[in-house]
């Protein structure tokens, strides 16, 4: 979702005449586009912006921006403790830019941090951040009404508002005509996109339908709200990826009751069972999260033995931060020890990695088509791409290939990350 944000503010303000640089040295404007998700990223954000304040000093005329959810959560402290940073401006406001950075050359910080009711960008065509042409994030709605009870989002990102269909399919049309292969459909949860009459499934089905020849992904699903219709909309059509992202965040139904989740354990391992019947050959993914708010040893084994029942191809996986304005930091107490944090999430990798191993290998000796991103990071030799289920695969190629192009690949061998396969034939 950022990098489409971040997509969205260079269309911005190419119409009005900036030009983006990749040379840090060349640029009049700098701008932090920030997650709050969780506390790493914003420390991280921290550090940039220390560093970018150096630069400053050599280039007094730098202007300075923090934009998205860290300028939402944190817009006074952040104007009061970074002295540097000459504009804050939340996820919802960064048509406002031009006019913000104008006032802000005449020596005038800014914030703007409102969030909308409404989609306030559907009809800016992004400018595009992959330059292979292969890949891109086509946003469909915005903002989250969960309300887990350790998460961010729906304070810095706002009420769930979905875009029209219309301009949704202009965009693709756009991407299209580019060159591009691929779009990801995203959204802070996409099975709750709606708009007038036409649900997630449907719009899914028009995409697909609309657009034969791209192949379709989508992220991020709830597991309380992802419907049959969705699945049987994948089955039909070839070009809709095979891979479903199902975040879990616990395999215990005491902590999926304190997370507020809105699902149990129980309901969520049968819609486990319903998508690996309806798509046989489907990858799933998922979000863990180890240390929430009195977990118990008992509480992390329900999760591993979850992940285990499931088989996951594979995971996001990261212990629990607490994060200021949500449910948890105001009635939780966060109870579970650093160290123990660490030793119960080394065991979620631990166990992943194995299960990674497991899924791949079951791969090895089938062929797929494979959508090629480039060369292998390991390799000038070898091109690396993805089949449907989303799982990377690299290979040799006798004929010079290109990112883009789509081959029929044999996987001859595998890494719990990487399948290792031979090239059949380029179609």
């Amino acid at each position: 979702m950022n990098v489409s944000d971040s997509e969205v503010v260079s269309a911005i303000l190419n119409d009005v005449g900036y030009i983006r640089t990749n040379a840090i040295d060349d640029a009049d404007i700098i701008l932090v586009n920030t997650c709050s998700i969780r506390e790493n990223a914003e420390i991280r954000v921290r550090g940039r912006l220390h560093v970018f304040a150096q630069l400053k000093r050599k280039n007094k005329n730098l202007l300075i921006g923090v934009l998205g959810c860290m300028a939402e959560r944190l817009k006074g402290e952040l104007a009061v403790q970074e002295k540097t940073v000459d504009l804050i401006v939340g996820p919802d406001a960064y048509r406002l830019l031009p006019q913000l950075i104008e006032q802000s050359q005449r020596g005038n910080k800014q914030i703007q941090v409102f969030l909308s009711a409404d989609e306030t960008y559907e009809d800016i065509i992004p400018v595009r951040f992959d330059n292979k042409g292969v890949s891109a994030f086509v946003s469909i709605m915005r903002g989250c009404e969960n309300r887990c009870s350790y998460c961010i989002v729906p304070y810095v990102r706002g009420i769930e508002r979905s875009r029209n269909p219309e301009s949704i399919l202009k965009e693709i049309t756009e991407v299209q005509h580019k060159g591009y292969k691929e779009i990801t459909l995203i959204g802070q949860n996409v099975d709750s996109y709606r708009f007038e009459n036409i649900n997630f499934s449907q719009l899914l089905s028009v995409v697909a339908k609309t657009f034969p020849s791209m192949r379709i992904r989508f992220s991020t699903n709830h597991p309380k709200d992802l419907s049959d219709d969705v699945l049987h909309t994948i089955l039909q059509f070839e070009n809709i990826g095979r891979h479903i992202h199902l975040p879990v965040q616990s395999g215990s139904n005491a902590m999926l009751q304190l997370m507020n989740r809105g699902y149990t354990r129980e309901y969520y391992l049968e819609r486990i069972k319903t998508i690996q019947k309806a798509i046989p050959d489907v990858a799933i993914s998922t979000d863990i999260m180890v240390g929430f708010c009195n977990e118990t040893e008992e509480n992390h084994h329900e999760t591993l033995s979850l992940m285990e029942e499931v088989g996951y191809d594979f995971s996001f996986m990261f212990k629990y931060n607490e994060r200021s304005g949500t449910y948890a930091a105001r009635n939780l107490k966060d109870n579970v020890p650093e160290k123990v944090k660490i030793a119960r999430l080394n065991e979620v990798i631990s166990l992943q990695n194995t299960l990674s191993a497991r899924s791949k290998e079951k791969d090895v000796g089938k062929i797929y088509e494979i959508l090629i991103e480039g060369m292998s990071k390991k390799s000038a030799s070898e091109y690396m791409g993805r089949n449907s289920q989303n799982k990377v695969f690299v290979f040799p190629s006798p004929e010079k290939l290109k990112a883009g192009d789509r081959v029929l690949v044999k996987a001859e061998r595998s890494t719990p990350a990487t399948l290792m396969g031979s090239l059949i034939k380029k179609l």
